[in-house]
């Protein structure tokens, strides 16, 4: 694991002790900084802000596709990081290298002198800095936590905001209630800019159509403005007044095809060379996102599943709303070849483990219970007594790689084995080797 780190590591330990708290929402801080660095935030190429629960980072991921396919630079902020933190800032087209971070970050702790600022606020800013010193033709912002006080969410307009489904997930600071969450995450909307917003509950899609009438955005609503959906090995997308025949996603799973409408949704209304349905179709079928059922067929993990005649699959599912879309993935895979489904399942501790297996449970999958490479990673035996609970077979495991093997050691026919929950997780797995690091 130590051959990943780099020079800028250091730095990055540093501004994590400059603030306590891991997340404590305030555009406060921020503010202040971007004041003293000339306000950099205000000096990007045309923006789509991308929130929401679930499906927002796969949204980005079909829209830096399809911007790159339209010959468009594009800067893209996304987050959490896999395996290197250089994941986070791509700097039109390709990822921050290693000492110009390293050098943007000395500036930004410099204009900081020591001042309170959470981690994520402070290499926000650093992302921002750099995009506004590249050229580029749009940037596209993944929000962190929330919406409204994200920290993306200091940026005074948008070309386009987008908002992926909301569902529950980080109750300890957005709630657990929909309406306060999705109230967060019409933050992002902007007055009199496009708003296309996934299908949502009928309470979230109440409170981002009032708050987009409130400030005069015109909003697209999937289900009710346009569509997307899979139909005679294609995807179709139907807009207000373009019908669209485009390739199935490159991104695995059913519920693929709606975030890749939502993204070509955006990229109509972002217009320009993003609105070429040759560009739109070129993104779909060639978006990259690591771990979110990501086949891995490289390094120890997917080496190991090839020799045993087992698949190998990656999924940073952490909650029941996305659990419940992973389920429905891998029981088409089921169908197709009857072969059973092994879960090497690792969480935070503050997740919702009961809501996930519930949502996994018509698998009848097994389950290996590991820990989550972080300090507030659930207990494997905590999480085997959660399957349980929902009636299914599981049992813990000190490492990842001893579950992994143990799913693997399975009686014939070789399984579909996934691991999935904390994307901390699924970064451990990835780092196992270079080859399978995210480029």
């Amino acid at each position: 694991m130590s051959d990943h780190l780099r020079a800028s590591d250091a730095a990055l330990e540093r501004l994590k002790l400059l603030h306590p708290k891991k997340i404590d929402l305030s555009l406060d801080r921020m503010a202040r900084l971007l004041e003293a660095l000339g306000r950099p935030q205000d000096k990007l190429p045309p923006v789509i802000h991308v929130a929401g629960t679930n499906g927002k980072g796969s949204t980005v991921a079909v829209l830096r596709a399809i911007a790159e396919a339209a010959g468009m630079r594009a800067h893209v902020y996304t987050s959490p990081h896999l395996v290197r933190f250089v994941e986070r800032i791509r700097l039109a087209g390709g990822l921050i290298t290693e000492p110009h971070l390293a050098e943007v970050l000395d500036r930004v702790e410099q204009a900081n002198d020591g001042q309170p600022i959470t981690f994520f606020e402070i290499t926000a800013v650093a992302a921002f800095l750099a995009f506004a010193e590249t050229p580029a033709d749009v940037c596209i912002l993944e929000v962190g936590l929330g919406g409204e006080f994200d920290a993306t969410n200091v940026i005074r307009t948008c070309q386009v905001a987008a908002i992926a489904p909301v569902d529950f997930d980080h109750a300890e600071f957005l709630g657990t209630d929909i309406r306060t969450i999705a109230a967060a995450k019409a933050g992002i909307i902007k007055p009199g800019r496009p708003v296309v917003s996934a299908r949502q509950r009928p309470e979230a899609e109440a409170v981002i159509e009032s708050r987009a009438e409130a400030l005069g955005a015109p909003l697209q609503l999937m289900g009710r403005d346009f569509d997307a959906y899979a139909q005679a090995g294609r995807m179709a997308f139907q807009g207000p007044d373009r019908l669209l025949d485009l390739p199935l996603p490159s991104l695995a799973g059913p519920h693929q095809v709606e975030n890749a409408g939502l993204a070509a949704a955006a990229a109509l209304a972002f217009g320009d060379a993003m609105a070429d349905e040759a560009a739109i179709a070129r993104g779909v079928s060639s978006a990259v996102w690591p771990a979110r059922l990501q086949h891995l067929t490289k390094g120890p993990y997917g080496e190991r599943a090839a020799a045993r005649g087992a698949d190998l699959w990656l999924d940073g599912t952490h909650n029941p709303h996305g659990a419940r879309a992973l389920c429905r993935a891998l029981q088409a895979m089921a169908v197709r070849d009857g072969r059973p489904v092994a879960l090497v399942v690792g969480i935070l501790g503050n997740k919702d483990a009961a809501g996930m297996f519930e949502a996994l449970r018509p698998l009848e999958p097994t389950v290996f219970t590991v820990p989550s490479p972080s300090e507030a990673g659930a207990a494997p035996e905590d999480l085997a007594a959660a399957a349980r609970a929902v009636g299914l077979k599981a049992e813990p495991y000190d490492t990842v790689m001893a579950g992994f093997e143990a799913a693997l050691a399975r009686p014939d026919p070789p399984p579909h084995v996934v691991i999935c929950g904390s994307l901390y997780l699924a970064g451990e797995v990835l780092a196992a080797s270079p080859e399978t690091w995210p480029r």
